[in-house]
């Protein structure tokens, strides 16, 4: 198979923005993202775009929004792919496919969502629609509530976690504080996260405010081509693995504790790409909610089951740690408007490895893990880059 390239990317701040729709969201990002990988619109050969929508927005057929701005897309393959909270990466891969089987040369991916038009209700409502509706529908606080129960069931197990998951919250906090792009640039504190208070109260108990990820507004593009054309380029981000696992979508067919779909896909993708988890030198992952991460630090294989707050307490994952997790901020920080996270958790991984992270950028960037996911750890995507030349 053809590996293919990351080769350019554009990136807009995520947060309550003042731009009324996808389609203005997509503007902002389909040709500036042409434009840095530094190829003309018309050698684009197909667009793929991330988009959950469910809701969020009337216009539920993005495909060719792109054109609007960028006329020279018209009459190339356009497609929109949806996978939950893991829209962008399903986008993703959809466009290595289509240079891996050589129908084209230039992919333009992008990931976008409007979502705080909506009422805090609809909002719940629409991202319920990312759970087993038959038996998880009525669950209170909406999509909060499920991983309220997936908490609650993991201290039931394992102990009350809420050391673990305050130190993952401040972590990504002030990580945030570093990342031009997130919707919170502010550093909390592990106390203020830890402790309950009006400024800090309950959301899906055991989940307070600090561990829920942000409704946001957002885009995100990239530029893929094969790993041939790419060594012409200015810069190149190569894809050197990269796996998609399914698992049940109801959660009594399953442990909600373990995240077993999530660690297949890594175990996947470190075999494939010939590598353990020690030697990555970063991940970005899917920290919707902290609970999220603390179970991800399993999957990844840094600890075993109902072990994760031992890698949360021991700073391993900080940005001066041994691997740094979500040195961006994370959804937690960065913002989370579904479509676009997966997108903007690959380009913010390619800034790092080609040393345009700004004040985010890692003293040692060579190969990045980027874990993301739609629904409660039910469609899994896994990724390995590394800078190429």
């Amino acid at each position: 198979m053809t590996e293919s390239c990351i080769i350019g990317w554009a990136h807009t701040p995520f947060g309550k923005l003042a731009e009324p729709d996808i389609e203005a969201l997509i503007d902002l990002v389909a040709k500036a993202a042409i434009e840095d990988a530094g190829i003309s619109a018309s050698e684009i050969d197909g667009v793929f775009i991330g988009h959950f929508n469910n809701g969020f927005s009337k216009q539920d057929f993005p495909s060719s929004l792109p054109m609007q701005s960028v006329p020279e897309l018209r009459f190339k393959p356009a497609t929109r792919y949806e996978n939950a909270c893991a829209s962008g990466s399903a986008a993703i891969f959809g466009a290595r496919d289509f240079i891996a089987a050589g129908r084209g040369r230039f992919a333009l991916v992008i990931g976008a969502e409007k979502m705080t038009a909506a009422t805090n209700a609809e909002i719940g409502d629409h991202l319920l629609a990312a759970s087993y509706r038959r038996e998880e529908g009525e669950i209170p606080a909406g999509f909060a509530g499920v991983f309220g129960r997936i908490a609650e069931g993991y201290f039931q197990r394992f102990g009350d976690q809420s050391d673990a998951l305050a130190m993952i919250a401040s972590k990504n906090h002030r990580n945030g504080v570093d990342n031009p792009y997130a919707q919170m640039r502010r550093d909390f504190g592990f106390e203020f996260c830890r402790q309950l208070s009006d400024k800090n109260p309950y959301v899906a108990p055991p989940l307070k405010r600090t561990d829920c990820s942000l409704v946001s507004d957002g885009a995100a593009a990239m530029i893929i081509t094969d790993e041939e054309t790419a060594r012409l380029m200015a810069k190149s981000v190569k894809f050197r693995a990269a796996v998609h696992v399914n698992d049940y979508l109801p959660l009594s067919r399953r442990d909600p504790t373990k995240f077993d779909g999530a660690a297949l896909a890594w175990s996947k993708a470190l075999d494939m790409a010939g590598l353990s988890i020690k030697d990555l030198s970063f991940v970005e992952t899917h920290d919707c909610f902290t609970i999220a991460e603390l179970i991800e630090y399993e999957a990844m294989g840094l600890a075993a089951h109902g072990q994760g707050a031992r890698v949360a307490m021991s700073g391993m994952t900080a940005a001066d740690g041994a691997l740094p997790v979500n040195r961006s901020g994370g959804l937690k920080a960065k913002g989370h408007p579904v479509g676009a996270t997966g997108v903007s958790m690959h380009v913010v991984s390619a800034m790092q490895l080609t040393g345009q992270a700004g004040a985010m950028q890692l003293p040692r960037a060579d190969i990045a893990g980027i874990f993301n996911m739609g629904g409660a750890a039910v469609a899994n995507y896994v990724t390995i880059l590394e800078r190429q030349g």
